[in-house]
């Protein structure tokens, strides 16, 4: 089941909780600054293992001290426009951090809506790409939930559902 719920990414007892990262798995600003801030040093000092990930791709760490299991880091698209691949690189994404809640055995998941906030994407377009790439999952998993800041954001998304 697909779920929308106005609330904090970082307060969901879920199995996996997706960042929206960077490419350099560093803390930033806006959802994964937050995530690295509640879940502890642990989560950067695993991160930091990886040596980056590159857009359109996923990777997990353990959780510190966040209420779920692991942390998916997606990495999605800055926004350029439309014209440089960003809907592919978006869907991929989701579908990464979904493949790897699949083998870390995850049976819910929660996402932030990836490349809408400092990355600039049209929070209407990446609804749109974000359902369609999570959709064929649905029945993988016990939940798919997105969780946003606010309820127009959750609107958006439940609108595409």
């Amino acid at each position: 089941m697909i779920t929308f719920v106005v609330g904090d990414l970082t307060e969901q007892h879920v199995d996996a909780i997706v960042n929206a990262a960077n490419e350099q798995l560093v803390p930033g600003g806006g959802v994964c600054g937050a995530i690295y801030r509640a879940g502890g040093e642990a989560i950067f000092e695993e991160a930091a293992l990886f040596g980056g990930c590159a857009t359109g791709d996923a990777k997990a760490t353990k959780a510190g001290k966040l209420p779920a299991r692991h942390v998916i880091h997606a990495v999605g698209p800055v926004w350029h426009g439309g014209g440089a691949g960003e809907e592919g690189l978006l869907a991929s994404a989701y579908r990464r951090a979904l493949e790897v809640a699949e083998r870390l055995e995850c049976r819910t998941v929660a996402f932030p809506a990836l490349s809408t906030g400092t990355y600039g994407y049209p929070a209407a377009k990446a609804a749109r790409v974000a359902i369609g790439a999570v959709r064929p999952f649905e029945n993988r998993f016990d939940e798919i939930r997105f969780v946003f800041l606010d309820d127009e954001l959750r609107s958006l998304f439940a609108a595409q559902a």
